[in-house]
């Protein structure tokens, strides 16, 4: 059940510029992490895992999520943990936080506190931005991350998803991927990578749409069109284990 939620807006970064009219060394600094940000969130990985050597229908299972959300607020953790469920991954950007930023989206913290006591030591990060080695390769993101979301621990990792085993994951929470959650907002990543390695996928929607650069904003009407139609034809995500067909996690949130 989808309930449309007004989304709080995010702050656009300024252009400093000196008196020479030269742009300053902030601003450089922003396109570097502008472009190194496209690299992390445009991955053709999750095209290629759908549509890549044929069969393209029966694969795309792998991109329509166990369950999907407006927001993690919506989430039954208890439920969840009722079911057998033992950690909890969140994907960051879009998830949890706006694109590019280290501050939780304020109206999320009441939810991830109770995600928190509900899964005590058990809840972490898993991005393609903070903890991947290719574009925080000396963990101070990362680092920088659990300082500012306190509680939940950034897993390091070498490969993009959906590329990728659950190795890293079932090594930091000490059970099978099987018995984790894993909770992001792009089908072709996040709920892809989960499906593929046995995950319960939770999709949530973008927390902010107008931080994505264009091209980015173009890859997700591709997606959404394409699990559109692969609903349409009857396809379901792979079944799990922990939970049932009418089992009920969504709960309405508390505002």
């Amino acid at each position: 059940m989808f309930v449309n939620i007004p989304k709080e807006k995010t702050k656009k970064k300024k252009t400093n510029q000196n008196n020479s009219g030269k742009v300053s060394p902030t601003t450089v600094d922003i396109d570097m992490n502008w472009r190194q940000s496209l690299g992390q969130r445009f991955n053709w990985g999750g095209i290629v895992e759908v549509l890549g050597g044929g069969g393209g229908a029966e694969r795309g299972s792998l991109a329509i999520p166990h369950l999907s959300v407006p927001d993690i607020r919506w989430i039954d953790w208890k439920e969840l943990e009722r079911l057998g469920f033992r950690g909890v991954v969140f994907d960051k950007d879009n998830t949890l936080t706006a694109p590019y930023s280290l501050s939780l989206w304020p109206s999320l913290s009441h939810s991830l506190r109770q995600c928190l006591l509900v899964f005590p030591g058990r809840v972490a990060i898993f991005s393609n931005s903070a903890g991947l080695y290719e574009y925080d390769p000396d963990g101070s993101h990362a680092k920088a991350l659990e300082e500012s979301i306190g509680g939940v621990h950034v897993i390091r990792h070498g490969i993009k998803k959906p590329a990728g085993s659950a190795e890293d994951i079932e090594k930091y929470f000490g059970y099978a991927a099987s018995h984790v959650i894993m909770v992001g907002d792009r089908h072709f990543t996040d709920i892809i990578y989960g499906n593929r390695n046995g995950l319960l996928t939770i999709l949530t929607e973008p927390l902010s749409l107008s931080e994505d650069p264009f091209i980015i904003q173009q890859v997700r009407k591709l997606e959404t069109y394409l699990v559109t139609r692969w609903h349409q034809q009857g396809l379901k995500p792979p079944n799990h284990s922990l939970l049932q067909e009418n089992m009920q996690c969504i709960k309405a949130p508390d505002l």
